[in-house]
């Protein structure tokens, strides 16, 4: 598993050599989006609001909410409506009823046509408040309901009671008989009074007149998710998806990135690393058949997870580290030898570097030189998933040039059994790395033109000074 920290930029990178792929996908996903939106109706919702007069706890609004939505509010506006193949169990998932601010109870309601959704919220709301008004009519105590008309039959006798002793006092003809009228009538008119505030503070009264508060509004567009939702969704998801998943690949990735790790799964040294510039276009693998094309079509026919090429130094300087890899390899065998260059089909950095070295190794000492001369090499491609190494011949070992990244610890360590099932012992490893190269120097600037670019130690033949 790969421990490299997930960053913006690799994000990044999978979009931009990713975006054929990434573009195809979000199509694809707001195509899902679309073919989902044609299978869910439209749908409009709208909301009626009913008034609760007076005093009305937390949990007592909850209750009345519930009220709202029960079943038999429902079925009695179910056959209200008389819809055609609609039922009461069927609306009850249509409406919904929740207590708002202000004593206020928010029935809504949702239906295929705006029309529909406006006539099924006000119906529920008129059986509710019908409804709820029969509650509080039947669960009223007897004797608590009896007990106002007792009082106003009190009230009444008491009143004309006053009025008898009214008349029996002397009318007008003292100042006492008048004051005593006087004080009767104020008595009668304030027992009157407070019967009256008396009924209007009756909690049972008051709960019982609910009001719904007008019709309920015309709904002016769907209610989500809408179409466009669904499509914008599906291409998010889609596009969220295939980039997590390219994460979670490069994540679980087992492919060997570091030179240390691939030297130690082939069994032998680092010779070193060289450079290979980048062509102003990199190169496809060629395939035949229709899964090569696809995958040239949706552009994964090349890695994402590799970083960026650095930018290298000149041609000298490239040139210097194939020499000292031949240099190595030359103070490593004790007679000048051939050797096989091993390259990983598929590999076109590593087929390069072979090429490079193979080259540089030709640029030989001449033979009257003291020094011993470079190894005689030859590539050979070999596949990475049947691994098949030439048999021992004239070759008396082999070198194994690869790129960083691109190969696991299992597939190193099947070339490295292929070269000793053959008879050859890989006396090294050489990683090539893709760089972009800088303009080709002059003449004057070339390192046959001036040995001077050439560092102290390496000559200008590739022979140690």
């Amino acid at each position: 598993m790969s421990d490299d920290t997930i960053r913006l930029a690799t994000i990044g990178r999978i979009i931009r050599r990713r975006r054929r792929l990434l573009t195809i996908l979000t199509l694809v996903g707001a195509l899902a989006g679309y073919g989902t939106s044609l299978l869910l109706p439209p749908r409009y919702t709208t909301s009626a609001s009913v008034l609760l007069p007076g005093a009305w706890e937390e949990r007592e609004l909850l209750t009345q909410a519930e009220i709202a939505t029960s079943s038999v509010v429902v079925d009695r506006a179910a056959g209200t409506l008389g819809w055609s193949g609609v039922s009461g169990s069927e609306l009850r998932d249509r409406v919904n009823a929740e207590a708002a601010d202000g004593n206020i109870i928010k029935i809504s309601g949702t239906a295929e046509t705006p029309e529909r959704a406006q006539r099924l919220s006000d119906q529920v709301a008129q059986q509710y408040v019908t409804f709820a008004a029969r509650i509080a009519g039947d669960n009223a105590d007897p004797e608590t309901a009896a007990a106002p008309e007792a009082l106003r039959k009190m009230v009444t006798q008491t009143s004309r009671r006053i009025t008898d002793l009214a008349e029996a006092a002397d009318p007008g003809r003292t100042v006492e008989s008048v004051q005593t009228r006087t004080e009767l009538a104020k008595l009668r008119t304030a027992l009157q009074v407070a019967v009256s505030k008396l009924e209007q503070a009756d909690p049972a009264t008051n709960k019982a007149n609910m009001v719904v508060m007008g019709p309920a509004a015309r709904p002016a567009g769907e209610a989500p998710p809408t179409r466009m939702q669904l499509i914008v969704g599906g291409a998010l998801l889609f596009f969220l998806i295939t980039v997590i998943g390219h994460l979670t690949a490069a994540r679980m990735s087992r492919r060997l990135r570091t030179e240390p790790e691939i030297a130690a799964a082939l069994g032998s040294a680092l010779l070193g690393t060289v450079d290979v510039p980048g062509e102003p276009r990199t190169r496809r693998p060629k395939g035949l058949g229709p899964r090569a094309r696809i995958r040239r079509l949706l552009g994964v026919d090349t890695r994402w997870d590799t970083p960026p090429p650095q930018t290298s130094g000149d041609e000298a300087g490239r040139r210097i580290r194939y020499r000292r890899v031949c240099a190595r390899l030359r103070d490593q065998l004790p007679s000048p030898a051939r050797l096989l260059v091993v390259v990983p089909d598929g590999d076109e950095i590593a087929h390069r570097a072979a090429g490079h070295l193979v080259t540089e190794a030709q640029s030989d000492p001449s033979p009257g030189s003291a020094s011993r001369g470079y190894p005689v090499l030859r590539v050979v491609g070999v596949s990475v998933s049947q691994p098949l190494i030439p048999d021992r011949d004239e070759e008396s070992g082999a070198v194994v040039v690869l790129s960083a990244g691109n190969w696991t610890a299992a597939e190193l360590a099947g070339i490295a059994e292929a070269c000793a099932d053959a008879g050859h012992e890989v006396v090294g490893t050489v990683v090539a790395g893709p760089v972009r190269g800088r303009p080709t120097p002059s003449a004057d600037d070339s390192p046959d033109g001036a040995t001077a670019a050439v560092p102290v130690g390496v000559d200008a033949r590739g022979g140690t000074a």
